[in-house]
């Protein structure tokens, strides 16, 4: 094997055209260029999917069927290839158990810390947690009332499955009369069968008391017996109330008599019934009515329909009960809700308690009178939801209800004895809410004396060396509880990132694909020197990345070009970053030597006084900031990673909007007032889903150019003559579809411990029609020849119907003519995705009141991509549209005509307004990181 490169012969996967190309291994490689020129697939679904083919090719069969082999790539020769290891842009889990503690490790050696070192408080009143002497124990049960009956019992079994024969044989043996099986005392010659695979909890019947004065002594012997039989642990069962006393040798409260059995690591654990919340069960939410859904939009009145669940209700019968109760509490039917009492706004969604309320309705002409009590919203919405069989009444009802914190366990997941745990003056609880960058500092603050400081040591070493990994890709702002599903696809990258590095694996291939996007400019650094480290512990690291730091820093580049699609699979460049500076031919070296650049505008617009203001946004972190977004202008949230920017335009406008002017009921954001919402009747989202989760979906579906194409078919002679209509050119529905696949083209063929492998249907060709169908042609092409049509080809072949061709000159406006209208949606990156979106939106007709929010467009775009983005949502302001990007390039950010800045840290020191103003303006901030940078990005 070649020991200092990776030499690929012949590559052929998607759009490469048979290239060879030279990897230096143990070096940081990136791999750079235009969107759609082959980057991701020569560094995954060629280099990494024929590293990881090898590594699992090597394992039995058997181990083979139960992960996932991703299929040889189109190459004819690969040497010098690692063991490789891909990082990609994806959310790290969909499990609500899943969160950054768990994900990182970290949370499994906090567990193991907290059993072996934590010290037990009581959790009614709050007093350290000693071990009891035989003396108090004796003492606590002659405190019971006089003449108590009571068992003394010893556990041995506790939720374990099995018979137990051998246990109590071992008892009847040692002349025990009686045994208590799952909370039933039965005599040792006459026991029940118990179920092997069933969880059983056993108890010896030490002895029986009536507790009275001189019974201590007998006493003192059957506790001791009990607690040497259990070890440690007995328990007293007192038959009046049918409590139980636990009591142990090792920790109970002297004062409240509260005990906790041995904490192991379980105990910690949210996932296990040891240590889990039993009200939650470990989720620390619960899902309940939520005011905020019943009652979306506050300033809409009650005849307006602000309560959502009475929204649709216009009988008579109806209005006659909404007039009763509004008179009665002497309310308006047409006051907005927010101005209502509060008396009556508790009334109407708890409703009216005891108090009975006169109600009326019209019979025959005659005014009929009636008392009854109100039941409310809430109470009601409860009890349909439990009565109801339908499953569609119970779903509808269903979205009132929302996540909220669980009363139980206050939202820590654990119960009551694992909450009270401490290790230093912390709860599990309170360490886990710290942020990283906190939880490092008490880490390194945390001491112990004695035989706690040797079994600490190593688990704080562990934990501390985690915690660090985690700062170095600059994640230090997030918090251990933090849910995995709320996590960035830039932040699970950098997660997974940080947990290689603590693995110190050498002689891999690490494959990441863009681990810069969501990261702030000034967090950079440190994980370009993360990167560094993976390669100076003898690992080859390949990057792809647009980004200039990360070129600049990377020890060789690999440009792919010079086009996209099928103008890209070239290898226009490969050398070191100083040779790229000098490169003629390549479009990244003119960007990075500054030959071309994004240019500044020579002005920035303004809002003429019109703007969207939001004031008291206070979720998340976000402290209590107002915020004005002016409108018909291009403005730009910026700030470093978690200073609250998602927080705000997300969660809180885009919500706040989508409530407002579309009456959805989607939770947002806490705030106190919103004001300018007069100046606009739509707000868009477009963000990086996927435009389709199947295959079918691709850009001509998506955008609707298929539905004018087929239109076009039906409407030729030979469609007229056998009488088809546009249907028949589709593939989703039967009629003018091949049979044989479904109109998918390909045929999916499960192998069992192999790739599944996708073959060509036989009866088509992977042309998705039957013959019939394939007969109809249009200037001489079939249904299927234009499916296959890049979007510069189809907008020549259509450039006569204007329909068609405005849409397909959106899709080329925005970079996309390289895309085949019927490529698979699920096969589209995630700027691609957003950037078809983008044309769909383009291709309609403006009002010029619409606000567009996009998440961090720049995402897998190349610098001449991102010009040509910024030209499009340039095109939408001029319109007189207003555009909310959130957004860490600065080439955006030097583009905008405003930037809201947030900061200035991440986590809980963020949340606030750093600055507002012009790029030029934020330039100036000397307390903003983002105009540090842009000061350097505007001086050039």
């Amino acid at each position: 094997m070649t020991a200092d490169k990776i030499i690929i012969r012949g590559a052929r996967e998607h759009n490469l055209k048979n290239i060879n190309v030279e990897i230096p291994r143990n070096r940081l490689v990136t791999i750079t260029g235009l969107s759609g020129s082959g980057k991701s697939t020569l560094a995954f679904d060629t280099l990494y999917a024929e590293g990881q083919r090898r590594y699992v090719e090597s394992l039995s069969t058997y181990a083979r069927q139960f992960l996932g082999q991703m299929e040889k790539p189109d190459v004819d020769f690969i040497d010098g290839l690692s063991p490789a290891i891909s990082i990609e842009q994806k959310t790290a889990s969909h499990n609500p158990r899943s969160t950054v503690g768990t994900v990182t490790e970290i949370y499994d050696y906090l567990r193991l810390l907290f059993a072996r070192v934590g010290t037990p408080y009581c959790h009614k009143c709050g007093l350290a947690i000693t071990a009891m002497t035989i003396d108090q124990m004796v003492d606590r049960v002659m405190a019971l009332t006089e003449r108590s009956k009571i068992i003394i019992l010893a556990p041995l079994v506790s939720d374990q499955k099995g018979t137990h024969e051998r246990t109590l044989k071992q008892l009847k043996k040692e002349g025990y009369a009686r045994v208590r099986i799952n909370g039933v005392i039965h005599g040792t010659d006459d026991l029940p069968q118990l179920k092997k695979t069933a969880k059983h909890k056993l108890e010896a019947v030490v002895d029986r008391l009536i507790v009275k004065p001189g019974i201590e002594t007998r006493l003192s012997d059957s506790l001791e017996l009990a607690l040497t039989l259990a070890n440690g642990v007995a328990v007293v069962l007192t038959l009046a109330d049918n409590q139980e006393i636990f009591f142990s040798e090792r920790s109970s409260c002297v004062t409240c008599g509260v005990s906790y059995p041995e904490f192991v690591p379980a105990s910690f654990s949210f996932n296990s019934p040891q240590g889990a919340c039993p009200k939650c069960d470990g989720l620390g939410t619960v899902t309940e009515f939520d005011p905020d859904l019943i009652i979306p939009n506050r300033e809409l009145s009650l005849r307006e329909g602000a309560i959502a669940p009475w929204a649709g209700k216009d009988s008579v019968q109806f209005a006659e009960f909404l007039d009763a109760l509004t008179s009665f509490y002497n309310e308006d039917i047409y006051t907005p809700f927010s101005k209502l009492s509060t008396r009556f706004q508790k009334v109407l969604i708890a409703g009216s308690g005891k108090k009975e309320i006169p109600f009326y309705f019209e019979k025959e002409g005659r005014r009929i009178t009636y008392t009854k009590k109100y039941e409310g919203i809430i109470p009601n919405l409860k009890r349909r939801y439990h009565e109801t069989d339908s499953h569609q009444s119970r779903e509808e009802i269903k979205q009132y209800m929302n996540f909220t914190s669980c009363s139980g366990c206050k939202g820590t997941r654990l119960n009551k004895a694992s909450s009270a745990v401490r290790v230093g003056d912390k709860t599990l609880f309170e360490i886990t809410v710290m942020s990283v960058e906190k939880a490092e500092k008490f880490f390194n603050n945390l001491t112990f004396t004695g035989q706690k400081k040797v079994i600490a040591k190593g688990i704080i070493d562990e934990i501390k060396a985690r915690l660090g990994f985690l700062t170095s890709v600059g994640l230090d702002y997030l918090t251990l509880n933090r849910s995995a599903t709320t996590l960035s696809g830039g932040e699970s990258q950098r997660i997974r990132l940080a947990t290689q590095i603590g693995s110190k694996l050498t002689g891999v291939l690490y494959v990441l694909d863009e681990p810069s996007i969501g990261l702030h400019q000034r967090d950079n650094k440190r994980l370009l020197d993360t990167l560094l480290s993976l390669r100076d512990m003898g690992n080859s690291v390949l990057v792809v990345e647009h980004d200039e730091e990360t070129m600049l820093t990377s020890d060789h580049i690999i440009d792919m070009g010079p086009g996209a699609g099928i103008r890209g699979g070239e290898v226009v460049f490969s050398g070191t970053p100083q040779e790229l500076l000098k490169a003629k031919n390549s479009l990244t070296g003119d960007y990075l030597s500054g030959k071309k650049r994004i240019k500044v505008p020579t002005h920035r617009r303004t809002s003429h006084g019109k703007n969207l203001t939001i004031t008291g946004a206070s979720t998340n972190n976000l402290k209590n900031i107002d915020v004005s977004f002016p409108l018909g202008c291009f403005t730009c949230v910026t700030g470093v990673s978690g200073s609250g920017k998602s927080t705000l335009v997300l969660a809180t406008l885009f919500k706040l909007l989508s409530n407002r002017l579309y009456r959805s009921r989607l939770p947002a954001g806490k705030h106190t007032g919103v004001s300018g919402l007069r100046y606009l009747d739509k707000v868009i989202h477009i963000d990086q889903s996927p435009i389709g989760r199947t295959p079918r979906s691709n850009p001509g579906t998506y955008t609707g150019i298929f539905t004018f194409i087929r239109e076009i078919f039906a409407k030729t002679p030979e469609a007229r003559a056998m009488g088809y209509k546009s249907g028949r050119f589709s593939f989703n529905v039967k009629g003018g579809r091949c049979e044989a696949c479904s109109g998918d083209g390909i045929i999916k063929i499960e192998m069992h411990f192999l790739a599944d492998v996708y073959v060509t249907c036989d009866l088509c060709k992977g042309k998705r029609y039957n013959r019939e169908t394939l007969a109809i042609k249009y200037k001489g092409k079939s249904i299927a020849d234009v499916l296959d049509m890049t979007a510069n080809q189809a907008l020549t072949f259509f450039s006569r119907i204007s329909s068609i061709r405005t849409k397909l000159e959106t899709l080329v406006d925005v970079g996309l003519g390289y895309v085949k209208l019927g490529q698979a949606g699920t096969t589209l990156s995630g700027g691609e995705a957003q950037r078809i979106k983008l044309a769909r939106e383009l291709s309609k007709k403006s009002t010029g009141r619409t606000i567009y929010i996009l998440d961090e467009p720049t995402t897998g775009l190349h610098t001449d991509d991102i010009n040509r983005l910024l030209s499009v949502l340039n095109r939408l302001v001029e319109l007189g549209n207003t555009v909310v990007v959130i957004e860490h390039n600065l080439d955006v950010i030097k583009y905008a005509d405003h930037v809201i800045d947030l900061g200035p840290e991440g986590g809980d020191k963020g949340g606030e307004v750093i600055g507002v103003g012009t790029p030029e303006e934020i330039a100036q901030l000397e307390r903003s990181h983002t105009g540090r940078f842009l000061k350097e990005v505007l001086n050039k």
